[in-house]
């Protein structure tokens, strides 16, 4: 599952290895379930977490955030109004964990028996100790020099994956146009006209 997700985070995970910035997060919280998404801790890294019932949210509130009479505010003692009020469920919520490390909500949150994680910036997902312990970062060339790339998110007994070179731009225009029936006069004047790279 983590080399299938690892493939899944191709992109980012190169726009952020190579490229220096990470692109930005959109679209961790759930839709209609609240609390349940990324929340900030006091050193600066996020924890997910999914608190998924009435019963659930009691202990959250108890052990957690170490506020019980929270679970009985009218605003967040049912799904539907913690959905309503959200917003400032989340200003409780990381309020209390601003005063926390991430390891120290999690802690918490696995005594309370709350569905957690902590969320990896996509550096720290380039870094994953799992890639290097299960084999699946390979050096492949490129225009630009070698590069790190991740193996596909399966294992074969039998073989390796095969993880060619980066192809310069343009590269192999000729040999596909060829393929599908262009000839070589057709090639030179889309070169020409700037159409393609050869």
């Amino acid at each position: 599952m983590f080399e299938s997700l690892g493939e899944w985070m191709g992109f980012p995970a190169y726009f952020t290895g190579y490229g220096g910035t990470p692109p930005q997060r959109s679209g961790a919280f759930h839709a209609t379930i609240a609390p349940y998404g990324p929340y900030r801790a006091g050193d600066g890294h996020d924890v997910f977490l999914g608190v998924q019932n009435d019963r659930e949210f009691a202990r959250f509130c108890e052990i957690v955030l170490q506020q019980g009479a929270l679970a009985g505010d009218a605003r967040f003692s049912t799904g539907p109004a913690r959905n309503i009020h959200r917003e400032a469920l989340r200003a409780v919520i990381e309020g209390v964990f601003a005063t926390l490390t991430a390891a120290q909500v999690i802690e918490r949150l696995e005594r309370a028996d709350i569905a957690n994680a902590s969320l990896n910036t996509m550096q720290e997902f380039w870094e994953h100790e799992q890639l290097r312990a299960r084999d699946r970062w390979r050096e492949i060339d490129s225009p630009a020099g070698p590069l790190r790339a991740t193996k596909p998110p399966m294992n074969f007994d039998q073989f390796e994956p095969r993880m060619d070179a980066v192809p310069a731009l343009g590269e192999h225009s000729g040999a596909v146009l060829g393929e599908l029936g262009y000839g070589e006069a057709q090639v030179c004047a889309l070169a020409a006209e700037g159409a393609i790279g050869l």
